[in-house]
């Protein structure tokens, strides 16, 4: 794809408009998340749910952002030391990200994390958050974190962690 049609894709809150029974990630929690939970979740207000759309329909992929909160114990010990010392961190859970099986190796999946990380950083300027913290659905999502700075919260398996500051840096580049 072209870099003048991929910035015809916009970032959007989920709505009823868009098409989620057509939306297929190959992960079936991921698929089934987004078809059938996601609507109730942002109804709910326990899940904000982002979608990438070229037309306002179809969902080439999506993100959900909650508010989260870390045991500091589990955080590692270089980074606990900058931390307050309260039994739990105020973070930004990115719970669900995924890319339609049509539109995988365009580096959708790079845009949509930057824009969960941008809500991240501007977001917690209003509202407390110290991190971004993932649950890596297998080993390829944990390098795909990895990549951009996650580190891996060893008590916690497949969840990193990502400091409000780095996410900061991160942007900045």
């Amino acid at each position: 794809m072209k870099q003048s049609e991929r910035a015809s894709f916009v970032i959007e809150p989920l709505g009823k408009q868009h098409d989620r029974p057509a939306f297929s990630c190959g992960v079936t929690a991921l698929d089934q998340y987004l078809q059938r939970q996601a609507g109730q979740d942002v109804k709910k207000r326990v899940a904000a749910a982002f979608v990438l759309t070229p037309d306002g329909r179809t969902i080439a992929g999506f993100y959900t952002l909650s508010q989260f909160a870390i045991e500091l114990d589990v955080v590692p010990e270089e980074i606990a030391r900058k931390l307050p010392k309260y039994q739990y961190v105020p973070a930004t859970l990115v719970g669900r990200l995924a890319v339609d099986s049509r539109y995988r190796g365009q580096d959708f999946g790079e845009i949509l994390l930057m824009d969960a990380l941008a809500r991240c950083n501007l977001g917690s300027r209003q509202l407390a958050s110290a991190a971004v913290v993932v649950d890596a659905k297998d080993d390829t999502a944990k390098m795909f974190y990895k990549k951009y700075g996650f580190l891996e919260l060893p008590k916690v398996g497949n969840r990193l962690y990502l400091p409000m500051d780095s996410v900061a840096e991160l942007l900045d580049n």
